[in-house]
């Protein structure tokens, strides 16, 4: 005999469903389109487009789209985006990227390294508990942060794309990280064992035996990096220019160099438990152990836009963390938050106030991209311009416009130059941050 349990899907409710759903011819209509289409291919709104039109007040002439292919590298494809413009800038290039391999197979070293240590600080914990467990989930992952990236470049360096080049497993991840973090969660049950057993002592060589082992799978996946290169380049006008003996830190040094510490990172969390004009830090994000701790200034987002509009106007692109969900298309270059009409298909609402989308998990920061112009109208911005890193086969040659309703609702992080901080967001962000737990929403482009 079958129970009664209040809630249950039994069959009276399934029937009355079904037989509601009969009678609408709007979703016989709706099945019909999507069993030859794409579902939002279906439901997409050609009239946001309208609002959207590729034109700017205030434009950054930037090189042609990197491509970061079946990777989740956004974070240093946009970086490296923000680092090339001004490599590029002083040689008057037209084209130019710099390795992201390079910094890719570093990031994922340090991110094994860092996993490692983490793990050893929680080996004697059961793998239940929720933080040693949520480390334990993907211990390396493809995603990162700006100060991770910072970190990265001040103690690896620079190298141009073609000193060293990219791998089939550079540009496709999925495989070689499937492999390491089943090499790290053997550690954390071997070193959990170890620790149950007093053998404390055993716990930091069998780190240092795996981390060996990790390391050489990555020179196998992504090559071995030069030690010096020769930076060759072509300038605007067709002239070849040749510049001999550079290791990556000094290339960085020679292009870069302190210039990358003026940058802050800025985020638009209004959640009650970051007030604005606070700093923020997330536990146990990070990839160089002794790399700066993540370093977040929440800022109200009139004050965010201000500050981009600022960098935007003296010729600087914007390194930006958003969420691109539920209503960026890939293949057109239209980003708005109704481009997409899921409501008239299926009368569902999936948008909900800012903050409580975060609260609720409903939306995150999951894609970094540069921001490289904008469109002001009687002094409010109604559009931008996004430079993506998916190639330049889709958007507009790799280019997407953004709605600024799109840009209020799903763009959390931006990084911005500090000279254009006030002098109360200075003393802000100098201050010692409040700690967030490593599942936080501002903490998710590193997943």
């Amino acid at each position: 005999m079958n129970r009664i349990v209040e809630g249950a899907l039994d069959a009276e409710i399934s029937k009355k469903i079904k037989d509601d759903y009969a009678a609408n011819p709007t979703f016989k209509v709706a099945r019909h389109a999507l069993s030859r289409s794409t579902l939002l291919d279906a439901i997409y709104d050609p009239s946001a487009a309208i609002s959207t039109q590729p034109h700017f007040s205030i434009e950054i002439e930037t090189l042609p789209v990197a491509n970061q292919k079946a990777s989740g590298r956004c974070w240093i494809f946009a970086g490296l985006n923000i680092l090339r413009e001004i490599i590029a800038k002083k040689l008057d290039l037209k084209e130019f990227e710099l390795s992201q391999n390079y910094i890719s197979l570093f990031d994922k070293i340090e991110k094994a390294n860092f996993a490692l240590e983490s793990i050893m600080t929680l080996a004697q914990y059961s793998p239940n508990e929720r933080v040693f467990q949520f480390i334990l989930e993907t211990p390396v992952a493809d995603g990162g942060q700006w100060d991770m990236f910072v970190t990265l470049v001040r103690k690896y360096g620079l190298m141009p794309k073609s000193a060293f080049p990219e791998t089939a497993q550079s540009n496709g991840t999925a495989q070689s990280n499937m492999l390491v973090n089943a090499a790290i969660r053997k550690f954390a049950h071997d070193a959990h064992a170890l620790m149950e057993a007093g053998k404390v002592n055993e716990v930091r060589n069998l780190k240092n035996e795996v981390m060996e082992k990790i390391y050489h799978v990555y020179l196998t996946c992504f090559g071995v990096p030069p030690e010096t290169f020769d930076f060759e380049y072509t300038d605007s006008k067709g002239k070849y220019h040749i510049e001999q003996g550079y290791t990556p830190l000094s290339f960085f040094d020679h292009y870069i160099g302190d210039f990358i510490l003026q940058y802050q990172s800025i985020i638009n969390s209004p959640t009650q438990d970051k007030p604005f004009n606070k700093n923020f830090t997330i536990d146990y994000l990070g990839n160089v152990v002794e790399g700066n701790p993540i370093n977040h200034l929440n800022l109200p987002m009139d004050r965010m836009k201000e500050l981009i509009i600022k960098q935007l106007s003296d010729g600087y692109p914007v390194w930006f963390g958003s969420d691109v969900s539920f209503y960026r298309d890939r293949s057109s270059y239209v980003w708005d938050s109704e481009a997409f009409d899921y409501q008239a298909m299926f009368d569902l609402d999936v948008q909900f106030d800012k903050a409580e989308m975060l609260d609720f998990r409903h939306s995150a920061m999951n894609h970094a991209m540069v921001i490289t112009g904008v469109d002001i109208v009687d002094g409010k911005p109604r559009r931008w311009k996004i430079e993506n890193s998916w190639g330049g086969d889709v958007g507009l040659k790799g280019y997407y416009v953004m709605s600024d309703a799109f840009f209020d609702t799903f763009v959390y992080q931006a990084v911005v130059l500090r000279k254009y901080l006030n002098k109360a967001e200075i003393a802000a962000s100098n201050e010692a941050p409040t700690h967030l737990n490593p599942w936080d929403p501002m903490g998710t482009l590193a997943d």
